[in-house]
């Protein structure tokens, strides 16, 4: 199978002295989903930056559909990927149905208007997302989780093949980031999207994306399989916090205990129905 994101023996840093991301190379394979975890000041959203373009490495490579990132025009880089940063309110207070329809504009010929065919997508994004009964609304009306679907929706309405996503579930209740892991999950399975999510949830990793990219503060990494990689050693090693970990059905799941947490000190109780490693 053909990786449509690869990167190589890639470098960055903000100053000379300072470097965060350290000779990292990786691939995704088109079609799967990527988790990216890590404890803060990781690089994870930097990393997230450099792969649409929006930084450039010190050194080595990424290339996205086999070409340098650095060789696509924004226009056509649009066309390739979208990004769906942090849960925000917007400026100007634009309705849904606006906010979806910016994701066509790398697409407008040359007089800006839309065509039968993006109006096409933009209402299969909102159905898709279950937006549509917002589409009229302005966007500072609607709820987080709300919010957040609708710019899944303008991402899904960019038609691109790689959807990024910087923390996509931040300050969402538990109902809304199932929700939001289901609508990536289904867009993974019945568009064929690439999705590569930058999370601090690695129980919602486990659960839901193929592999995981956990990165260190020290600026080791470690990509692999979900199940492969998250073991408790790696994540009590990379995130620095005693962790109960067991198994419900196929994944395995991860508590961290602090030093005041009331089980922290008879970590081998074990709920009905559920194993601990």
């Amino acid at each position: 199978m053909n990786a449509i994101i690869e990167v190589e023996n890639l470098n960055f840093g903000y100053t000379p002295q300072n470097t965060i991301l350290k000779d990292i190379s990786f691939e995704v394979i088109q079609g799967r989903f990527l988790a990216i975890a890590g404890p803060n000041g990781a690089g994870k959203t930097t990393l997230l930056n450099l792969l649409c373009g929006l930084l450039r490495p010190k050194a080595g490579s990424i290339r996205i559909d086999a070409a340098p990132v650095e060789s696509y025009s924004v226009k056509k880089l649009a066309q390739k990927v979208a990004v769906v940063r942090q849960e925000f309110v917007p400026v100007f207070d634009f309705t849904v149905a606006q906010m979806v329809s910016m994701a066509r504009t790398p697409y407008l010929g040359t007089f800006g208007f839309e065509t039968k065919a993006d109006k096409q997508m933009i209402n299969e994004a909102l159905e898709a997302t279950d937006t549509a009964q917002f589409a009229l609304r302005p966007l500072g009306s609607l709820s987080g989780g709300e919010r957040q679907r609708v710019f899944i929706a303008r991402a899904l309405a960019a038609n691109s093949p790689v959807l990024l996503l910087d923390e996509p579930t931040t300050f969402l209740d538990l109902k809304h980031q199932v929700g939001i892991y289901d609508l990536l999950k289904a867009a993974q399975f019945e568009k064929g999207k690439t999705i590569v999510a930058v999370t601090h949830d690695i129980n919602l990793a486990a659960q839901y994306c193929d592999e995981i990219l956990l990165l260190g503060a020290d600026g080791n990494y470690h990509i692999g399989e979900t199940k492969d990689v998250l073991s408790q050693e790696q994540i009590e090693k990379v995130f620095g916090v005693r962790t109960f970990v067991g198994s419900l059905g196929q994944e395995k799941f991860f508590i961290p205990l602090g030093k005041f947490a009331k089980d922290s000190g008879q970590i081998t109780r074990k709920p009905h129905n559920i194993q601990q490693e």
